[in-house]
């Protein structure tokens, strides 16, 4: 296999996850916030109907992995779902913003939790393989920190246009803001399935690994378990993930009550990711540098620090003060975008390396499943608290209790996260020269294969 890919190979791979950045994020950042103040369901309740349509993913993502692990074709064992799931996820992701001509708070939040469920399940269906190519596309522990790089340049991008287009297009979320809510929907959708077909026609999966033996569940499963690099790159990736879905849903809660600049968002959210898209560079020559646990520790500890100084600002902080803020923690957003990425592939050789199989589609959708699990509740309890510290949606003033809360959710319980992932990383057990001797050896086997 080519140790380097070409910058092409890096730019078309890496771009399929613009999709994925644009729908995750705009229902991570706008969803609850839809659900509250467009369709009208209760705070509470439109958790509860999150939590009813994530839950399904706890059996989706290792099912779909699975399958694809275990899928031969004349296209590969990942690149089939991306031909034929495009469609459907960009039309599960429509019906999420459908606004049904129904009243009934529960009639409501079953329809939204049935929206959900499709939505998971047709987005599981392509992003599960497609996660699962990164370790196939090179086995160069430096390159797939830059590949990891150019796809979440792409992830990063498809944050700044999902965290500042949608505002464009619907203005407010208010009740009479329904159809453009949908015509959103649509464009976004259709945007997103594109770059899954570009990816299909223009990758090429490593003949090695088809021609493998077809991987059993419960022996991938405990490959899974058994694998100590995995384990701790699952629970890095797990921690930084959750904190960056409790900051995404909670962001807008955030500008608009506890710093008063709701005319500004976009600005703000511009700010943070284009900073974060501009240090990509800087991260991937760190990890060169010294290596992938390090540089997350760096990168992870500073953007935790700018958490904690975030809770600490409001109204009367001058808005240059805002703006170096912003700055300051996309340069930890872009830590937290490409450093987890990176360092879960590793896990594959080593797996390979102790059991003469490779179990992609399986451990990526451990991974997922974690993370979905974990922010399955998370989620939700950012709703729970916003109805227990009484915030009033639509309000011009929410009172000081809810802005507290609101305060809390992106102040002290990310920092919280981060510092523990900061823990696993340091403890990491597979590094560059370890890593680097199993797979020379994995290529003396085959070869004598």
């Amino acid at each position: 296999m080519k140790k380097n890919l070409s910058r092409a190979a890096k730019i078309i791979y890496g771009s399929g996850d613009l999709g994925f950045s644009l729908t995750t994020t705009i229902i991570g950042a706008y969803f609850l916030f839809f659900l509250t103040d467009v369709v009208g369901i209760a705070p509470a309740v439109a958790g509860i109907a999150i939590l009813i349509g994530r839950t399904w993913d706890y059996l989706n993502d290792p099912l779909i992995g699975h399958i694809s692990d275990r899928t031969r074709s004349r296209w590969g064992r990942r690149r089939p779902f991306l031909l034929f799931g495009a469609l459907p996820f960009a039309l599960a992701f429509m019906l999420m913003w459908y606004r049904p001509p129904l009243e009934s708070q529960v009639a409501l939040a079953a329809y939204y939790s049935v929206a959900y469920v499709l939505f998971d399940a047709a987005a599981t269906f392509v992003y599960m393989p497609y996660f699962a190519l990164t370790p196939e596309l090179t086995e160069n522990y430096d390159e797939r920190t830059s590949l990891t790089s150019y796809r979440m340049f792409f992830s990063i991008f498809g944050s700044l246009l999902a965290f500042t287009v949608p505002m464009m297009i619907i203005g407010t979320f208010t009740p009479q803001s329904a159809g453009k809510v949908m015509t959103m929907a649509v464009i976004f959708g259709v945007a997103s399935a594109l770059p899954l077909w570009l990816v299909f026609f223009n990758t090429r999966e490593n003949a090695v690994f088809i021609a493998q033996e077809k991987p059993k569940m419960l022996d991938s499963l405990k490959a899974a378990l058994k694998n100590r690099p995995f384990v701790f790159s699952a629970v890095i990736y797990l921690l930084t993930w959750v904190c960056m879905d409790i900051l995404q849903t909670t962001l807008l809660f955030f500008i608009k009550y506890a710093l008063g600049l709701e005319a500004q968002s976009d600005l703000l959210m511009a700010l943070i990711f284009v900073t974060a898209i501009i240090a990509l560079p800087f991260w991937e020559y760190t990890s060169r540098k010294i290596n992938k646990r390090i540089a997350y520790a760096i990168g992870i500890g500073f953007w935790a620090t700018v958490q904690i100084v975030l809770i600490t600002v409001g109204p009367s902080v001058s808005q240059p003060v805002i703006y170096f803020l912003c700055v300051m923690a996309g340069i930890g957003v872009s830590a937290a975008h490409v450093l987890p990425w990176s360092i879960i592939p590793d896990a594959i050789e080593w797996d390979e390396y102790r059991t003469g199989e490779r179990h992609e589609g399986v451990f990526y959708s451990l991974i997922t499943l974690m993370q979905k699990i974990a922010s399955s509740i998370a989620i939700p309890l950012v709703g729970v608290m916003l109805q227990l510290t009484h915030y009033q949606a639509n309000a011009l003033q929410q009172p000081p209790s809810a802005v507290l809360g609101i305060r809390m959710l992106v102040g002290p319980i990310p920092a919280i996260l981060l510092s523990i992932g900061i823990i696993f990383a340091v403890k990491y057990p597979l590094g560059r020269e370890q890593f680097t001797s199993i797979v020379a050896e994995l290529e003396a086997r085959r070869e004598k294969a």
